[in-house]
């Protein structure tokens, strides 16, 4: 009788064993769009210096186009929304440990980053913009830039594109503000710089506008931890239904415009 005890108590505790370990490995393979669904919680990675994207406010809260972003993907996926702020170059490091569930911090989108993460199709295009003066009204797009003195930040890929274009003249600064004042002050007809940083002039200064969209590449991605399929087909998936929905437009032009 004893015996037959001690065998029933030995398979009782194996079977808990197993149910134990059955248990753990189903909460280690969770899948990260499984885990926000089931906590209700989406973490994102972000590093908040980078204005207008993300950054403090004079209430020290966390905001921005991508912060934004954020929020409108959060409420498609029917959670709430943590924001993480560490530096940037730990944010890649931190996701693959899984400190959150996605990086959102105006990431370009590059073969080296490729390596050791995934992206979500590209949300903004942070290429080259032309600013001029809210009364000019001859200048549209690149080609219209002919038989015009153009400013560019020496160096920058706004200097390099500028430079191929035949028929105008280019004067370059060592400081994009600097090319801001000889527009304002009709020295220059033009200023060829990336979108992110003209945006935020633009929303300084008066009387100066952007014509067009970007006409070269610089795509910002979300960054996701490598073979995270489940979570970045539904990311995209929310990225599109703001997209049709219009709620992208909005934030773009609350930023941007």
């Amino acid at each position: 009788m004893k015996k037959i005890t001690n065998n029933l108590v030995l398979t009782l505790l194996s079977l808990l064993m197993m149910l134990l370990i059955v248990g753990c490995s189903n909460s280690t393979q969770l899948g990260t769009l499984e885990k926000i669904k089931e906590e209700g919680k989406l973490v994102v990675g972000t590093e908040a210096s980078y204005r207008p994207f993300e950054y403090h406010n004079a209430k020290d809260e966390i905001v921005g186009f991508d912060i934004d972003i954020a929020k409108a993907l959060s409420k498609e996926l029917g959670v709430e929304l943590e924001i993480k702020d560490i530096a940037f170059d730990g944010l890649i490091p931190s996701l693959k440990t899984k400190k959150f569930d996605l990086v959102i911090a105006a990431m370009t989108i590059t073969e080296s980053r490729k390596k050791s993460v995934d992206f979500s199709t590209p949300y903004f295009n942070a290429g080259q913009v032309i600013a001029v003066l809210d009364s000019e009204d001859q200048i549209e797009n690149v080609e219209d830039l002919v038989g015009k003195t153009v400013g560019v930040q020496l160096g920058t890929t706004g200097d390099l594109k500028v430079s191929e274009i035949d028929g105008l003249e280019i004067k370059r600064y060592e400081k994009i503000p600097q090319a801001f004042i000889d527009l304002k002050n009709g020295r220059i007809d033009a200023i060829v710089n990336d979108l992110p940083v003209t945006a935020t002039f633009v929303k300084k200064v008066e009387g100066v506008k952007i014509v067009g969209a970007p006409f070269t590449e610089e795509n910002y991605g979300m960054a996701i931890r490598k073979d995270d399929n489940g979570l970045e087909k539904r990311l995209n998936e929310a990225l599109s239904n703001i997209k049709e929905k219009g709620i992208y437009d909005k934030i773009y032009a609350k930023w941007f415009k």
